[in-house]
């Protein structure tokens, strides 16, 4: 756990803005303060969810994507710990662990050009050093009896919250993608576009839905594949929202019966909701209610198993709002999920 950087109380009241009368989610949430003998913290420690950030966009790079979502995680956690803390919120139930810190991994990125073949490569094999310290983070926080929530970061992560959970498991898990791209792109190294195809490849995932791709930027091949294997579904946000050949609700279920055989994880890509600053902002997607809709359904299952967020860019006069926006998330995920559970 030598990248795993802890949240603790000191640095938490320093984020804090305290108000009489008010109480603030970070305020009840739960903080460790040692790496030292983590699983068995974890394992005592009376909380369901543990929260902890990403911050990279090295995946993002290797995919000749924007950079930016590296910036989310501070700015999303200034916005949750002054998040009012009431009986709906369940602060008490939450452990904010932290963040792994790739600070050096970025700074050997800013010496690369994704105009550089060669370039590309190293990126890639970045990618692959990040993955195996989200796979042992994860892997401990499951086998823990925990909930992961974690805030990226790019969308290479999926691979790691998937491999990180089965091994926990001791079996292929699921997961429903909240996407306008599958992230299923060919095994060429490690990037954030090809998270899935790797852990399904490797056996670590078994059934995947995408859930609102778009057309226009879906290979016929990809189409193909996913035709081809009942393991792999999705529907296409034209189909739902354009055409109205779908309707929303309707393809929650249809979604929900591919993937709640077995546990699963809820991977949010912020690039599927509406003029969200991300790697691939959208001028056309669904909106933020109709993403919390989506989450509430899927984070009220039993075998919901985990929350990933990724590819969000704060950019600096919409930092607040993108914080905001992850915030909305999460605490939906945690006041759906712990009714489920508790």
């Amino acid at each position: 756990m030598d990248k795993l950087v802890l949240l603790n109380n000191s640095i938490a009241n320093k984020i804090l803005n305290i108000r009489s009368g008010e109480t603030k989610f970070g305020e009840h949430a739960q903080y460790i303060t040692s790496v030292d003998h983590i699983y068995d913290t974890l394992k005592t420690l009376d909380v369901k969810y543990v929260i902890f950030g990403i911050p990279e966009d090295i995946g993002v790079f290797a995919n000749y994507g924007k950079s930016g979502t590296s910036s989310t995680w501070d700015t999303t956690i200034k916005i949750l710990l002054n998040t009012q803390s009431n009986d709906l919120n369940a602060a008490k139930k939450v452990l904010i662990l932290g963040h792994l810190d790739f600070s050096k991994e970025k700074e050997e990125l800013s010496k690369l050009k994704q105009d550089h073949p060669k370039h590309i490569t190293k990126a890639r094999k970045l990618v692959t050093e990040i993955d195996k310290h989200v796979v042992n983070l994860i892997s401990t926080i499951v086998s823990a009896g925990k909930i992961p929530i974690a805030i990226g970061g790019g969308h290479n992560n999926a691979y790691g919250m998937i491999k990180g959970t089965s091994l926990a498991l001791k079996q292929p898990v699921n997961s429903i993608n909240f996407d306008a791209h599958t992230d299923f792109r060919t095994l060429e190294g490690r990037h954030s576009g090809n998270g899935f195809s790797y852990a399904y490849a490797e056996g670590f995932l078994k059934r995947y839905f995408v859930f609102g791709l778009h057309e226009n930027y879906t290979s016929s091949d990809i189409f193909n594949q996913f035709k081809d294997n009942k393991h792999l579904d999705y529907n296409t946000y034209e189909a739902i929202a354009v055409r109205h050949e779908k309707k929303f609700q309707g393809e929650l279920h249809r979604a929900e019966a591919h993937i709640n055989k077995s546990k699963f994880g809820i991977e949010i890509d912020c690039d599927a909701i509406l003029n969200v600053p991300s790697s691939a902002q959208t001028p056309s997607g669904f909106s933020v209610e109709k993403t919390r809709q989506f989450l509430h359904h899927f984070a009220s299952l039993n075998n919901a198993n985990y929350l990933h967020i990724c590819e969000a860019v704060a950019k600096k006069k919409k930092a607040t709002q993108t914080g905001k926006l992850i915030t909305y998330l999460i605490t939906d995920f945690i006041r759906s999920n712990s009714k489920t559970n508790d």
